[in-house]
């Protein structure tokens, strides 16, 4: 599953060099999976391990959406009380 989704990636970006537009952002929050919060903290996580990596600024292009943090709650599984 992930082989294909990466090969469609990559056959999106070779499509978008071979017509001269610039390439958009690929990146994993495009891939179906865990979610964007789990995006989030999965991201923290390398971060802290010494990635180089930095968390987008509110409001930049590749940052998430105040619309993509409401349809990630509409998806959200229920809190479950610990006993």
């Amino acid at each position: 599953m992930a082989i294909a989704t990466s090969m469609s990636l990559l056959v999106a970006l070779a499509r978008s060099v071979i017509r001269g537009k610039k390439a958009q952002n690929t990146t994993r929050t495009n891939m179906p999976g865990k979610g964007l919060y789990a995006n989030i903290a999965a991201k923290k996580k390398r971060i802290a391990a010494g990635s180089g990596e930095k968390m987008n600024k509110v409001g930049s292009k590749a940052a998430p959406s105040a619309k993509d943090f409401k349809d990630a709650a509409k998806t959200a599984k229920p809190y479950k009380a610990k006993k």
